[in-house]
């Protein structure tokens, strides 16, 4: 399925992309506090990404670059998770998903179920060899390929669901 969009690329002058990316922040501190009630399901379902791809698809890499950085910082300050050790990596995630799916969606004009694949597996291909480097543990870098596929579909499809809603509003 695809469906042209329209995109912004708000800048770091604009009202705009800090309020964007306030919504955007405020919906990555509530979903993983969701999905925390299941046991492992942050690990599973990886939602801590799910509105980073969201507004940096919809409003460019610069809000969903804030939506990035503040997400896992504030999510590991007020309420321990991720846990601090954890959160170097899934910094170095959010930032590439950030920039990726600003980079496709400012490209190609138009969001489809392949360009937000394209967009998870460059983020995650990429996040996980930054991880491995970090970590020196390749077991633990493709956690999210033994454990987080849930997640990836969720952002796959879910994403794809949320950024048509927003086109509508």
């Amino acid at each position: 399925m695809e469906t042209t969009v329209k995109l912004y690329s708000l800048s770091y002058n604009n009202t705009k992309t800090y309020l964007a990316a306030l919504l955007f922040i405020a919906g990555n501190l509530a979903l993983p506090q969701l999905f925390h009630l299941i046991p492992q399901g942050g690990v599973i379902w990886l939602p801590i990404y799910f509105f980073t791809l969201v507004g940096a698809y919809k409003y460019g890499w610069k809000a969903g670059l804030l939506t990035a950085v503040a997400s896992p910082l504030l999510n590991s300050w007020l309420f321990g998770m991720p846990l601090p050790a954890v959160v170097p990596a899934i910094l170095l995630k959010s930032v590439i998903l950030a920039l990726a799916a600003g980079y496709v969606a400012h490209r190609f004009q138009r969001v489809t179920l392949l360009s937000l694949l394209a967009v998870v597996l460059a983020y995650q291909i990429l996040g996980t060899l930054g991880e491995w480097a970090m970590s020196g543990s390749f077991h633990d870098a493709i956690q999210d390929f033994r454990i987080g596929i849930p997640g990836m579909l969720l952002q796959i499809v879910g994403g794809y669901a949320v950024i048509r809603y927003l086109i509508r509003k």
